[in-house]
């Protein structure tokens, strides 16, 4: 196993939401209120202390709030001299006397602000930060920033190389979770440290033209399957992230090490490359209490945390960095082409589920085991969308990058009504009957052959009332591409020469929420090399112009069907690579807004349809 690289961020938040509700009760608002900025220090300090007592340098990420504090910038100076802390920089932590007499608002999220106001109060703390410690930092951060804004910063502060610039999965399930209060959707990002793309932070870049110019790392390392099928706010490696989430039993949490592990484990899948992170702001100790845990069980869980990863550096198995320290390891490792990965089995409840994550500049997208190795969520990167954020803009609060598919906000297989959800996986039919792979779970193994990444699903077996079928899915990644090669092979039948129907499918529409989105625009296409209704490329084409009326296209001998999105600046398209197929394209109606697009043919024993997903920017 590959070291573990990790990088510990601490910020001094001089009034933390949690311990000023506290402090406030019954009392009228005072954001100066001494004993809150006391109680943070005091956390503060504890969460340095712990870290350096296990040998481990931080990322002193100073808030704007604390830059006014004169013990908070001597911690953060002594700090750096002492251990080789980074002072760094976050743009969370806005709310102070100050910044509320300047800007007139409560607001404390950098995202939601005008462009103007953003390079404004840019320009205010890292002014102040200069002021402060005669430096500019090479790092900085939020729960989310939009590539306007980091092209900005890059642009007037050259030495920033590192930021904290998105929350993975933090989108309708968190906003659920939080009583409907929490107005940040920011998911369909990376969860893995990534270079962004100059259009779109959530996107990698894809060469060096399309480099945004800095390293860019998630907000917090999350569960990738309990966080994608749950709440966004209960699993990670951050431990209070474990308390919440109430997976711990007698002051012990074993799932927290396990977690950890599991990331440890993903060098496997990455050529050697596996890392993590812990982003810790003061609230989260707070002397009254959180998440129904005692201080000392809050304290408890932060150092056998950092206990954990201390040992890990001791035995060899772990290295810390600094975010800037990270940001030029990852620079001189990582090419922009190469894919992340990440096979994840279920920690938390203990089942035998599996799902693959696959991310580079085309695309990140979700196979998910349990449902016989269906796509759950398919995310179009290569369209490279430009969509600012904020006050002055179509998206104030909607920072989430679109999906194509994405099982979970729009039905997938499991749908309550005759209508199709969102998925892509397979039918096999004989003789009237149906089955559909979502209802036959397997395990896969991965393996890598040169720039291919390869997943290869266990064998299934399919009963009909007079037929049992044995079929096996190799789903492979290739790199640089924006392609996903799918094969569906017949390993064996109950009867000699019986023949079985074979449909790959893609269903799907797009959207940030579970809300369905207008689908007028859309194009659906079915090709074919030879035949009537010829174009002027020379091929057969059928043609469906979206409107909601279920009408449905077929053509023997389909080279391809595709969907051009006009929305999100996308065209999908399932290639076949098998002869003789059949190809489909079928829209929905208003009660189930999707498109279909189907690639099918008749198979034997020893054969297989194979097939080819890629998606492309539309222009």
């Amino acid at each position: 196993m590959s070291k573990l690289l990790l990088t510990v961020i601490h910020r001094p938040e001089m009034v933390p939401e949690y311990l000023e509700k506290e402090a406030a009760q019954g009392k009228t608002e005072d954001i100066a209120r001494q004993s809150v900025i006391s109680a943070s220090l005091d956390i503060f300090r504890t969460q340095q202390r712990i870290a350096h007592e296990n040998g481990l340098k931080t990322t002193i990420q100073m808030t704007y709030a604390s830059l006014f504090n004169d013990e908070a910038v001597a911690i953060a100076k002594e700090h750096h001299r002492v251990h080789g802390d980074e002072i760094g920089l976050t743009l969370l932590g806005l709310p102070c006397k100050e910044f509320r007499e300047k800007y007139k608002t409560k607001d404390f999220c950098i995202w939601h602000f005008s462009m103007e106001d953003k390079r404004e109060i840019v320009k205010d703390v890292f002014g102040k930060f200069q002021e402060v410690f005669g430096f500019f930092p090479q790092s900085t951060g939020s729960y989310y920033m939009d590539a306007e804004l980091v092209s900005y910063i890059k642009a007037q502060y050259p030495m920033v190389t590192c930021a904290v610039a998105t929350c993975w999965e933090e989108g309708p399930k968190a906003y659920r979770n939080a009583n409907n209060s929490w107005y940040t959707l920011n998911d369909g990002g990376p969860w893995n440290p990534w270079i962004p793309s100059r259009h779109n932070i959530h996107c990698p870049a894809s060469g060096e033209a399309d480099d945004v110019g800095i390293v860019a790392i998630p907000h917090l390392s999350r569960d990738l399957l309990a966080v994608f099928d749950g709440p966004g706010s209960f699993y990670g490696t951050h431990p209070q992230n474990v308390l919440r989430g109430m997976v711990y039993k007698e002051g012990e949490y074993p799932y927290l090490f396990n977690l950890i592990d599991q990331y440890r484990s993903l060098d496997k899948y990455n050529n050697g490359f596996t890392y993590n992170m812990v982003f810790v702001g003061p609230g989260w100790m707070s002397k009254q209490g959180r998440w129904e845990a005692p201080y000392s069980l809050l304290e408890k869980s932060y150092r056998d945390c950092m206990a954990y990863y201390g040992e890990l550096k001791r035995e060899g198995k772990a290295e810390d960095m600094t975010m800037a320290e990270f940001a030029g390891w990852f620079r001189a490792h990582r090419t922009y082409t190469e894919p992340t990965c990440a096979l994840w089995k279920d920690i938390l409840y203990g089942s035998r589920k599996q799902i693959f994550w696959y991310l580079d500049p085309y695309m990140r997208t979700c196979v998910d085991m349990n449902q016989g190795g269906a796509l759950v969520d398919l995310r179009p990167y290569v369209a490279k969308l430009e969509r600012p954020v904020g006050i002055g803009t179509s998206h104030i609060w909607d920072c989430s990058y679109p999906y194509l598919v994405q099982s979970f906000y729009r039905a997938g297989f499991f749908t309550h009504y005759a209508g199709e959800g969102s998925i892509k996986s397979c039918k096999v039919s004989h003789a009237g009957e149906e089955v559909d792979l979502c209802l036959c779970r397997t395990r896969a193994r991965f393996s890598q052959e040169g720039k291919n990444r390869i997943l290869t699903l266990d064998s299934v077996e399919i009963e009909f009332r007079d037929l049992t079928v044995t079929l096996v899915s190799t789903i492979t990644f290739p790199e640089d591409t924006g392609e996903i090669r799918f094969s569906r092979k017949i390993l064996t039948t109950s009867r000699k020469g019986a023949v079985v129907h074979v449909n790959d499918y893609l269903t799907a529409c797009y959207g940030t929420t579970e809300y369905p989105e207008d689908l007028s625009g859309v194009v659906l296409r079915c090709v074919g090399s030879e035949g009537e209704n010829m174009n002027d490329a020379g091929h057969r084409v059928a043609e469906i112009l979206y409107a909601y009326k279920c009408r449905e296209e077929t053509m023997q001998g389909a080279t391809r069907v595709e969907a051009l999105v006009p929305q999100v600046q996308t065209k999908v398209v399932a290639a076949a690579i098998s002869k003789d197929v059949e190809g489909t394209i079928r829209e929905g109606y208003a009660f189930s807004p999707m498109y279909t697009l189907g690639l099918a043919k008749d198979l034997r024993e020893n054969e297989e349809l194979t097939t080819c997903l890629k998606v492309e920017k539309a222009v």
